[in-house]
Order: C-alpha cells, then sequence, then structure tokens
C-alpha cells in the first residue's frame, strides 16, 4: 500500500520569532536555517530546514509535511483523498520554494490541521552542526519526530484520514492522570519510528500538545534539562520513559506554550511482526510536573 514515508518538517506560527530561535537553537541545539520576512527555519540535520517557523498570532502547529517517495507516490495518495472525499489542493511553484521541495500538495485532516504532502525535500548546502549537541538528531528513515495532536474531531475520522496516507496504530493508552481527568490517546506509525502522530482526548485548548525531537546521545539529554533550567525556561514534565515507545526525556514549554518533548532512544519497531497493545499508563516513570516535584520537596524539607 502506498504511503507517506516520514513526518519530513513541521510548521510553526509564532507570535515571537526571536524567542523561538533562542529556544531552538541555544538550548535544544538546532541550527538556524533562513531568516527572512517570511520567517525563520530551523536545521536537525542536513536537510535544508525540519522547521518552519511564520509570524502570526496562533502560537501553535501551522501546518505538518509528509513525504512521498516519489511524484507517482504523491498522485496516488492524492487521488485516494479525493475518492474518500477529502479536498486536495496542488500546491504552486511559490509554496514549493517556499518549502524547499520538488513538488507539493495541500489537504486538511477532519480536525482542520493542515497536511503537506511533499516530495524531494532538498539538503542543505552545508552539513548540519550544533554548538551544543555532542551527537546529532535522530531523523533519517524516521523523520523529524513526532507530533502529539489533540483530537478536534471524532478519533474514528481522525483515523480513517491518517489511515488513507498509509498509517497503523501502534498502540492505544488510557490513563486517569487527575480526579476525573482521562487522557486517552491512541499512537501511529508510518515507519519503523513508534509513533509519528499521537492523537489524544485530552484538555488542551491547543492543536498540538507536543513535538518530539531526539538525540542520539543521553547526555544530550541530560545536558539540555540543565540548559532549559539554567534558563528558567518554564518545565512542563520532568525527566522519565515511557512504557510503549520508550523514550527518555523530558518535557519543555516552547515560546508558544506547547511543549517539547526532548528525548533519546525511541523504540525502532518491526513492521512486519508488531503487535497492537493497550497501555494503562501514560509513564513508566518519572515525567512529573514540576509543581508535584517542588510540593514534594517542601514535605520533605
Amino acid at each position: 500500500m502506498t504511503r507517506v514515508t516520514e513526518l519530513g518538517y513541521i510548521g510553526i506560527e509564532a507570535s515571537d520569532l526571536a524567542a523561538w530561535e533562542r529556544f531552538a537553537v541555544d538550548l535544544l541545539g538546532l541550527q538556524p536555517g533562513v531568516k527572512d520576512e517570511a520567517g525563520r527555519t530551523l536545521r536537525m540535520d542536513d536537510k535544508t530546514h525540519r522547521m518552519i517557523i511564520v509570524p502570526g498570532p496562533a502560537d501553535d502547529l501551522a501546518f505538518s509535511g509528509y513525504a512521498c517517495a516519489s511524484e507517482t507516490d504523491l498522485d496516488a495518495l492524492t487521488a485516494r483523498l479525493r475518492e474518500a472525499g477529502h479536498g486536495v489542493e496542488e500546491g504552486d511553484e511559490a509554496l514549493a520554494a517556499a518549502r524547499a521541495v520538488e513538488r507539493i500538495a495541500v489537504t486538511a485532516d477532519p480536525a482542520g490541521n493542515r497536511i503537506e504532502l511533499y516530495v524531494g525535500l532538498r539538503d542543505a548546502g552545508t552539513p548540519f552542526h550544533s554548538d551544543v549537541l555532542h551527537s546529532r538528531f535522530q531523523t533519517g528513515t524516521g523523520g523529524a519526530g513526532h507530533t502529539f495532536l489533540m483530537e478536534k474531531a471524532p478519533r474514528q475520522d481522525l483515523l480513517d484520514f491518517y489511515a488513507l496516507l498509509g498509517f497503523k496504530v501502534s498502540d492505544y493508552c488510557r490513563e486517569e492522570v487527575a480526579p476525573g481527568v482521562m487522557a486517552d490517546a491512541v499512537f501511529l506509525h508510518c515507519n519503523g519510528r513508534h509513533h509519528t502522530v499521537g492523537l489524544a482526548d485530552m484538555p488542551v485548548e491547543k492543536k498540538m500538545h507536543h513535538f518530539l525531537i531526539e538525540v542520539g546521545d543521553i547526555n544530550d539529554v541530560g545536558e539540555g534539562y540543565d540548559r532549559c533550567l539554567d534558563a528558567g525556561t518554564p518545565m512542563e514534565m520532568t525527566l522519565g520513559m515511557h512504557p510503549n515507545d520508550q523514550m527518555f526525556s523530558f518535557y519543555v514549554r516552547t515560546p508558544s506554550g506547547f511543549a517539547i518533548e526532548y528525548g533519546w532512544g525511541g523504540l525502532i519497531i518491526d513492521e512486519d511482526s508488531w503487535t497492537v497493545r493497550e497501555y494503562d499508563q501514560l509513564d513508566s516513570w518519572g515525567h512529573r510536573a514540576p509543581a508535584q516535584v517542588a510540593a514534594a520537596l517542601s514535605a520533605g524539607a
């Protein structure tokens, strides 16, 4: 079955582009790309960009770009979406140039999230370099990372849409995270990365709860955690690990208010032998809210 191959890039509409560049480059280790009136781009590897920051008041996810292996695959996916009743528009040369791709088509999932299907994300003219990382970001065949989206539409409608792009369910998790508050999530993969899209029914106003970026050295997670703490950047969750994708990570609040999960060691699945599982907890250990940690430390003082 024809499918997308990876999450190639994401776009963020942000009210403070300079704050985003400082946050991403100085604290997380991304490399600056293009800076102009259209916004700013950020590199994670030898591709010309993996994050695109555009000016605007939303402070939320603006678009997600998914790679197709060929123009034939893009045509097949476009036809499949249209046959299922989803509108798809062919992107013009200006949009393709802005995204640094050979060809692009635009659609939206049932929650209204803009989806860009493309062929041929351009390589940058220079090798990737970070001033703070020991390792490199783990992109490769797994793509830029994963998005964890809020279900602003019925779950089955969303699952049906992402299935048209070739996504399959990795697993489910449902946990009462506070009295009367349930976190109900499903995780989807389109390659060996455990999940490229997470969908959750949670009381979060933004379209996206977090975006994951993964490094290749556990020390980069620890040092990134320290950099964020030293800079006074608000933490969403402390160091911890998930039981399903086995990611060791922390969550830090971006200048736009949603979180970045900064992780290491995520599970690579064998798609041919993978069995869907159900979990009753989101975290194996850690990933505590800072207020919870502060209260525990205060009680023990």
